[in-house]
């Protein structure tokens, strides 16, 4: 027997089965990374218009980028293997290039396969992400003077509004930023124009911060009904009253 032959077969089988244990290896690690990432979605900032439904967005986008090229601002881009969103995904970090929210939306019109919902007609409707303000290191939470966030909105006093918040130790008043969610469109361009160190205002998936109050709760007085027409107010109460109206103002006086 040939031990040339012999031992050149027993290398090429021996090379054969490490090849497929690494393959193998490997197939699963890309599984586990994808799964990780598929977990990771709701943190990703998607495009203005992607489909609220994370896994609906991530069904029909085919990762062709060109909703990246059709952006002016540089603005998207698309994940690579260390973004911790699935690898392809278009989306953007406010702090770097926020959306500057285009009016004719030019990366909606350019995605094939609906992902960016076609429907969405005005930019002020798209729902990117919620701004979350971080009170104990916002400026103006801490007395300063700042209202950056506030004057930069592209949504200026929808999104974010400037109320006062009265102070314990001083006669003068604070002026805060409250982030309104019905209006906030996540573009994150409070985020970039924030002036301290770390953003104290972030853009981030609503899911992630918000609750849900449930369907059980019977919010009367948000709702025009016959019901809620039986209980009325006694009595307007004037601009100068220092409390609002409590649950003993209230009288049922009978259908109307």
């Amino acid at each position: 027997m040939n031990t040339k032959s012999s031992t050149t077969r027993r290398d090429f089988l021996v090379k054969m089965g490490q090849g497929a244990a690494l393959a193998a290896t490997g197939g699963l690690i890309w599984s586990y990374l994808l799964n990780q990432q598929a977990r990771a979605t709701p943190f990703a900032i998607r495009p203005p218009g992607a489909l609220a439904d994370p896994d609906d967005f991530n069904a029909r986008c085919i990762k062709c980028g060109q909703c990246v090229d059709a952006c002016p601002y540089d603005t998207l881009k698309l994940a690579t293997a260390d973004a911790g969103i699935p690898i392809g995904t278009p989306y953007f970090i406010p702090r770097e290039i926020p959306c500057y929210m285009c009016e004719d939306i030019p990366c909606l019109k350019a995605c094939p396969t609906g992902a960016i919902d076609p429907a969405l007609e005005n930019i002020d409707d798209s729902r990117m992400g919620l701004a979350v303000i971080d009170i104990e290191n916002c400026l103006s939470w801490q007395g300063l003077r700042c209202e950056i966030c506030f004057r930069e909105c592209p949504v200026q006093g929808k999104a974010i509004s400037v109320e006062h918040h009265p102070r314990r130790i001083s006669k003068h008043a604070m002026f805060v930023p409250l982030v309104h969610s019905s209006d906030c469109t996540g573009c994150g361009i409070c985020e970039k124009a924030c002036p301290t160190e770390e953003a104290a205002i972030r853009v981030v998936q609503p899911e992630l911060v918000q609750g849900k109050i449930g369907d059980h709760y019977r919010l009367g007085w948000t709702v025009d009904t016959p019901i809620t027409q039986e209980f009325e107010i006694r009595g307007k109460p004037d601009a100068g009253d220092r409390a609002p109206p409590t649950g003993l103002d209230y009288l049922n006086e009978g259908p109307l």
